[in-house]
């Protein structure tokens, strides 16, 4: 049976971190699913003037990495938890900053491992420094 991972974000500045991320996650399995929050959800979440790359621009840069198999893209939380439910991952694969919060999805997972951020590589420390 082919082992799916699941992973997902905004990775609106991509650095190292995600890279790292990406790499890990691909290794847990045989394809790599990445989801991608839409322009409006990271308005949403992120303040208006956030995101700095456009949601095309963002999925087309994903695509273009190596370890990444497909990338989706959703506006809700109700769309992301849909999204899991249909790809069915083998495992999800979250930032450990989610430990003991509720990830959405995970109903639809085989289980949830957490990843350790690489340093202290951010996309909001990224832009604080570029002010």
């Amino acid at each position: 049976k082919m082992i799916k991972v699941w992973t997902n974000g905004c990775f609106d500045i991509l650095h190292r971190g995600h890279i790292e991320l990406f790499k890990y996650a691909k290794g847990r399995g045989d394809k790599l699913i990445v989801g991608v929050d839409s322009d409006k959800k990271v308005r949403k979440d992120k303040g208006k003037d956030r995101p700095i790359n456009s949601l095309d621009d963002r999925v087309e840069v994903l695509r273009s990495i190596k370890y990444v198999d497909e990338v989706w893209w959703f506006d809700s939380t109700e769309e992301l938890r849909d999204l899991v439910r249909i790809n069915e991952p083998s495992i999800m694969i979250i930032g450990a900053d989610w430990k003991g919060k509720d990830v959405i999805g995970q109903e639809y997972a085989g289980r949830v491992d957490f990843f350790d951020r690489v340093g202290d590589y951010s996309t909001t420390n990224i832009l604080e420094k570029s002010k």
